[in-house]
Order: structure tokens, then C-alpha cells, then sequence
């Protein structure tokens, strides 16, 4: 019989693997570079707590520094914390362009961040190599695939590769060891009601919290660049014990920035089976969402990352009503970011301005490989 169990489990006793993979965030939902950048932030993290550095190039193709991009603030964030472990490259211009648009500096350009990028990959000095907006890259034919096949197939293998874009082409798919596609959810009734920063990433694929911390980056890059009021509150359900995936990435996140991060976790340290829940979860449960439904009324945070809400909600632990309500009625620069997957889809999707669903279309735990610290725990 199939267990419909809906907790976390703890990563403390974990076995770890040594290899690195590679792993290709695609669709057209939002949260993909999102996610790479929480997984960044996990391995710095990791690297501190043991005390190893933990070396990251971001490398950005078709991202110009002509314009702004979403997650410019929370690289600012790692980089002004962390300058000895991050490297930043970006390369392309600033506009979006189509095929039939493409011109010679588009195509120089390609090639000058994939010399970056064979150059770092067996350079023996990164653990982790973020290849962000490679897939849209190769789909316009900038870049020869069967080359970039060839290279990301001979890596080191202790390095970790993390390929970031849309239309990603089906030869990079098939050598990725994970693939997970953000697929995009529209619902016009928060548009109707001007209901905005209401953002929830669901589904089975990888992604989720991670995609929740690289929001808390970029909050507190805002904060940083302007006027640091951007504090961020990070409520975690489900979570009561030790040793959870994003443990190091918060770690960081509050040695870094004490005076703008807030952290509280509830819940037990054990799986919630649907149909055994204890009274303990209830109570947990209804002790998360007093913090939360304060701290969302208060106004005093612009970034508030509900994680695992979903399920929460999922396993009956928390009515929806008063969720609704408190969400609708929201200050309007406060931003929620709400992760999890759950079976049965709550009221409060329905206002959500952004919706995105990770996808697991392949995974390399499903084969038996072991999940890494720093990575994936």
C-alpha cells in the first residue's frame, strides 16, 4: 500500500554521494534561475559550517549589463557577504531577440561565455558552476550542442553543473541527471481583484524552497541597494527537528544578515501521515500560522516565504479561510512566497499572481543515487 505521508524528512542521517550532477531548471514558469541561486546559497552555507570554502561561478548568457534582471539583487547579497567564493560573468546583450533577429555580436558572445565557462569547468577551482540561460542559448543556435554535450559529459566528478532557461534543447535533457521543469499556472481572478506579490511554487520536481531563498536573496539585495528595510521572515511547517535541505542557506542568510532575516520553524521531527495526525501537529501547525498571519498584517517585513504551507493546508492541519483572508487583505508591498506540493489545490491558489509547478521529469535519486550535502540537504 502506497503511505501518503506529507512531512519533510530530516537530512541529518543521510548517506552522501561524492559525484556531481547536472542539473537542467526549464519551462516556461518563473523560479529557474531563482533555484540555482538557492542552491548556491545552501553550499556557501554548507562550506562555513565545515569549514571549506565552497567556490561558485555564476556564468549569465544573454543577460547584457545594459538592464536590471531579477536576480541582479541577490547576487549583489552573495557578493557582498561572500566576495572570495562568488564569481559572476555575464555576457549578451540587454534585449530579448528572436532567431530571425539574431546578429554577430550575439554569436561572439555566446562563444566568449562557453570559453569562460570550458575554462572553469577544468579549472579544478569551482564545486559548483551555474550555466544561467544556457538552454535558450543552444535553442538559438549560438552554440554548437553536440560540443556543449561533450564538455558537460568529461566534468570533473566532483563538480556540480546547473544549466538554467527555457526550450532546452532534448540532447542536454538526456545526458541531465536531474531535470525539472517549471510549468506556469495563470489565474485571472487575482488580476481581477488587483491582487499582486502573491507567489506559490508547488509540484514534485526540485525547486521549491530553493526558489523561495533565491526571493529572500533578492529581497534583502533591494534592501541593501536602497534603503535596507526589506526585512525578510522565513516560517517553515513540518520542520520541528534538525538537518532540513535549506538549514545552511537560512544559516547563511542570518550570519550575513542578522539585522534582516527572521526565522521560525514549527512542527515535529517525523513524517505527518494523512489520517494519523497527532494532536501536536495541529497545534504546531496553528502556532506557524499565528506568527505568520501577524507578521503579514504587521507590514514590518517586504519578503514572507510560508514553506510548506501547502501541504500543511493539504493535511487539514490549517483551515483556509483565514489564510484567504489574510492574504487578500495583504499590505500591498508585502511580497508572500508560499512553497510545498500538495494532492488537493487550496482556495488561496486562486489569488496567487504568480503559480509556478515543478515538474520532476527526471531525478537522479530515482536511480539510486545518493543526495549531496551542500546540494540537495
Amino acid at each position: 500500500m502506497t503511505r501518503v505521508g506529507i512531512g519533510i524528512r530530516t537530512a541529518t542521517k543521510r548517506k552522501e554521494r561524492a559525484a556531481g550532477q547536472i542539473h537542467v531548471y526549464d519551462g516556461a514558469g518563473k523560479g529557474k534561475s531563482q533555484a540555482a541561486l538557492g542552491v548556491v546559497l545552501r553550499s556557501i552555507g554548507l562550506g562555513i559550517e565545515a569549514g571549506a570554502d565552497t567556490r561558485i561561478l555564476l556564468l549569465q548568457f544573454l543577460k547584457g549589463s545594459e538592464r536590471d534582471y531579477d536576480e541582479d539583487a541577490a547576487i549583489a547579497a552573495l557578493r557582498k557577504s561572500f566576495p572570495h567564493l562568488i564569481d559572476r560573468v555575464r555576457t549578451g546583450r540587454s534585449e530579448y531577440f528572436g532567431k530571425e533577429e539574431i546578429i554577430e555580436f550575439d554569436r561572439a558572445e555566446a562563444h566568449r561565455a562557453w570559453t569562460v565557462a570550458k575554462g572553469a569547468i577544468y579549472s579544478d577551482l569551482y564545486s559548483v558552476i551555474v550555466l544561467d540561460e544556457l538552454s535558450p542559448t543552444l535553442d538559438l543556435g549560438l552554440l554548437p550542442i553536440a560540443e556543449v554535450v561533450e564538455i558537460l559529459q568529461s566534468k570533473p566528478k566532483h563538480l556540480e553543473v546547473i544549466v538554467t532557461g527555457r526550450d532546452a534543447p532534448a540532447e542536454l535533457i538526456e545526458i541531465a541527471d536531474l531535470h525539472s521543469e517549471m510549468r506556469a499556472h495563470h489565474h485571472p481572478e487575482a488580476a481581477a481583484q488587483g491582487i499582486s506579490g502573491i507567489e506559490i511554487y508547488t509540484g514534485a520536481g526540485k525547486g521549491k524552497s530553493t526558489s523561495a531563498l533565491g526571493k529572500a536573496l533578492q529581497a534583502i539585495g533591494k534592501g541593501i541597494s536602497q534603503d535596507e528595510s526589506h526585512r525578510v521572515l522565513i516560517v517553515q511547517w513540518l520542520k520541528g527537528g534538525t538537518g532540513y535541505t535549506e538549514d545552511a542557506a537560512i544559516d547563511a542568510l542570518k550570519k550575513s544578515y542578522p539585522q534582516l532575516v527572521d526565522h521560525h520553524r514549527c512542527g515535529g521531527d517525523a513524517i505527518v501521515w494523512r489520517g494519523k495526525q497527532q494532536d501536536i501537529d495541529y497545534i504546531e501547525a496553528q502556532r506557524g500560522w499565528e506568527i505568520a498571519s501577524s507578521a503579514i498584517a504587521s507590514g514590518l517585513y517586504k519578503t514572507i516565504i510560508l514553506d510548506e504551507l501547502n501541504p500543511t493546508v493539504d493535511l487539514d492541519l490549517l483551515d483556509q479561510e483565514p489564510i484567504v483572508r489574510s492574504l487578500v487583505n495583504k499590505p500591498p508591498d508585502t511580497q508572500v512566497i508560499i512553497t510545498g506540493r500538495c494532492f488537493n489545490t487550496p482556495a488561496y491558489f486562486n489569488i496567487a499572481s504568480v503559480h509556478s509547478e515543478m515538474i520532476c521529469h527526471k531525478h537522479y535519486a530515482d536511480r539510486g543515487v545518493d543526495l549531496r550535502r551542500g546540494v540537495d540537504f
